[in-house]
């Protein structure tokens, strides 16, 4: 029992630090990166033309640390989940081979896309749920920091369907720290104040069935549209993407230009 107990407590450990390290790469790195190095090159494609404070940001990261402990708990129950048998179908996926194994992150990126929409949508359109949804709102005007900023009832919801996927579709535990990096990539581009998706001749986005940095700050900014978080297809399938979504994309990707030299008046 003693041995269980040191053993689930280096898994709280272990999972704490590779989260936090996760977290701050991705985030110290998008904001040195877009708000520092690349500031001036990529001026036409900031979506506002405030920044948030400093203020803000380090609130943003105190709160995401207490977010990444929730995350850090639920791997440790996990494991004793699965010392106690209660993941059987992990040891079916291992069985199963390496097509499986990337097909399995696959279907568990789309589930998550899935239930992120409906649980985010019913943090706004449900009123017992609106309230552990205000701190990530707090946010109206996002960072790169803001991805893991929420309350703990959120980071609860949040962190369930990782708990819970494996128990319902065969997948291994090697495929959640792939799953935890793509869902932190891209959460943090999703608030990381810049449009980085390259469009197409008409202005749309170059690849339209993924959500962009624009697509979720226009959530920010008004809340009660663009719910996805990966891919737009929820949100255009249940009618709840923000009418306003291609012009705002096109308006953030065309760099402003400079007012054409008048023409000289002919002799």
């Amino acid at each position: 029992m003693l041995s269980l107990l040191h053993h689930i407590e280096g898994v709280w450990w272990s999972n704490l630090i590779a989260n936090t390290l996760r977290y701050a790469a991705f985030a110290l790195v998008t904001w040195a990166a877009l708000w520092v190095v690349l500031k001036g090159r990529l001026s036409g494609r900031k979506i506002r033309g405030e920044t948030p404070p400093a203020g803000q940001l380090a609130v943003e990261f105190i709160v995401s640390m207490r977010s990444i402990a929730l995350f850090a708990t639920s791997a440790a129950l996990m494991s004793l989940m699965s010392h106690s048998g209660w993941y059987p179908l992990s040891p079916v996926a291992r069985s199963w081979g390496p097509l499986w194994f990337w097909t399995s992150l696959a279907l568990m990126i789309a589930g998550h896309d899935a239930y992120y929409y409906w649980t985010h949508r019913a943090m706004h359109d449900w009123a017992p749920l609106r309230r552990i949804h205000q701190r990530h709102h707090m946010s109206h005007n996002p960072s790169p920091f803001t991805a893991y900023s929420m309350g703990l009832g959120e980071a609860a919801m949040m962190v369930a369907f990782v708990v819970l996927w494996p128990l319902l579709v065969p997948t291994t535990f090697a495929v959640i720290p792939l799953f935890v990096i793509h869902q932190i990539a891209r959460n943090t581009l999703a608030h990381c104040g810049y449009e980085l998706m390259p469009a197409r001749a008409d202005g749309r986005p170059l690849v339209d069935w993924l959500t962009t940095t624009t697509h979720h700050d226009l959530h920010h900014a008004q809340t009660g549209s663009n719910f996805g978080l990966y891919f737009t297809w929820w949100d255009r399938w249940m009618g709840t993407e923000n009418p306003a979504y291609r012009e705002a994309f096109a308006r953030a990707v065309r760099a402003p230009k400079s007012e054409p030299e008048p023409i000289p008046a002919s002799a």
